[in-house]
């Protein structure tokens, strides 16, 4: 079964590197590449059959945060990855707030790339080590949120956050699963209450907070 991708990044560049690391992988189809947010949404009106959508953060005319709130609203199956250079602590939580399904880096090789797309795919999350580390510490100094209400939402089980810890040190579910004794789909299930948990508000609310910290 091909696993149908779309591409958003103002940076051809970029969209070409990562075409060229999916390329590995058969069952990976490209059904169509954006520069923008604005773009992509013209490209699902006229076609909307896409599994998995690889999304920048940073972009001209709708950023990839705006963006990934309007795909989640109107197209709410299709999975979103942000895949970004920055594992900036405000970028993160507002592409988890905004319905992000997964987080990696730029720089993720291919198979990293691949297994992350399988996992996000699966119901997992994607997660980089160091995008679980930020989360970590976002959820240890609740401080360094602004807004009062997000603080209030934002409390992960003691469970969760050693799932957090683990895979912070770049463990797979595998891994993790044998040392918190726990199957590998509950380590997925874990994960996925964790992004839950992290979209802990309105559209409204999101746009406003990134209004606030001049991220649009």
């Amino acid at each position: 079964m091909t696993i149908k991708l779309a591409i958003v990044d103002d940076n051809s560049f970029l969209i070409q590197a990562v075409k060229e690391k999916l390329s590995f992988f058969n069952e990976i189809g490209i059904k169509h590449t954006s520069l923008n947010g604005s773009e992509l949404l013209e490209k699902l009106e006229d076609n909307h059959n896409i599994d998995v959508i690889l999304m920048d953060i940073e972009m001209p005319v709708l950023n990839g945060i705006d963006t990934t709130e309007i795909v989640k609203k109107k197209y709410p199956q299709i999975k979103i990855i942000m895949l970004t250079a920055f594992d900036n602590d405000e970028h993160i939580f507002n592409a988890i707030k905004a319905g992000a399904d997964g987080y990696l880096l730029k720089e993720t090789n291919p198979q990293e790339l691949y297994n992350g797309i399988q996992e996000t795919l699966n119901g997992g999350a994607a997660m980089n080590p160091s995008i679980a580390l930020k989360t970590l510490k976002l959820l240890r100094n609740p401080d360094s949120i602004k807004n009062e209400s997000d603080k209030e939402e934002i409390s992960l089980t003691k469970r969760e956050v050693e799932v957090l810890e683990q895979l912070s040190k770049a463990l797979s579910y595998t891994v993790i699963a044998g040392n918190l004794f726990l199957s590998p789909s509950t380590v997925r299930k874990h994960i996925e209450n964790i992004y839950k948990k992290l979209q802990v508000h309105s559209k409204m609310e999101a746009v406003q907070k990134a209004k606030n910290h001049n991220i649009i």
